[in-house]
């Protein structure tokens, strides 16, 4: 029997992601510019989610920079990709907004704190994943991929400014 997958929170609007919540008392905050450094299972993790060779030896190749403005439980990220631009995201962790996956596909993508990590379940109509954004120390930043299908992945970052 296949289980329900976890119901988190609202949708926030930009408008409200800007207002900021307080975040739990001993929440990490993860505001500053961060660079990749190292990508583990990467490609396997992407074929698993339905982007083509073409893109994944792509996505394989750049690099990435996120960065980040934490309120409280309010996000700002905007993720720029050496050669693709960038995507902005702003929303309140616990719930949700809607974002375009590398695939193109439309994805809802679900927050929560869950301790000192950020949670996201990223949903689209042919395949889902997690994603938890956790800090190692004040200078790495780790995104530990999951997709439905169990293959894992991580994204290491590392910090080049605030």
């Amino acid at each position: 029997m296949a289980e329900a997958a976890p119901q988190f929170g609202t949708k926030t609007s930009p408008e409200d992601a800007k207002k900021g919540s307080p975040s739990p008392p001993g929440s990490p905050n993860f505001s500053g510019r961060w660079r990749l450094a190292e990508s583990v299972n990467f490609d396997p993790f992407l074929k698993d989610c339905n982007v083509g060779y073409l893109k994944r030896q792509v996505a394989g190749m750049v690099t990435s920079e996120h960065h980040i403005n934490q309120e409280g439980n309010a996000m700002a990220v905007e993720v720029t990709t050496m050669g693709r631009g960038s995507k902005h995201q702003e929303y309140e962790v616990g719930n949700e907004f809607i974002e375009t996956e590398i695939n193109g596909e439309e994805a809802v993508v679900n927050t929560e704190w869950d301790g000192p990590t950020i949670k996201e379940l990223h949903r689209t109509d042919s395949f889902e994943y997690e994603l938890v954004r956790t800090l190692e120390n004040e200078e790495t930043m780790v995104l530990k991929l999951e997709s439905n299908k169990g293959t894992k992945a991580e994204r290491i970052y590392k910090k080049v400014g605030l």
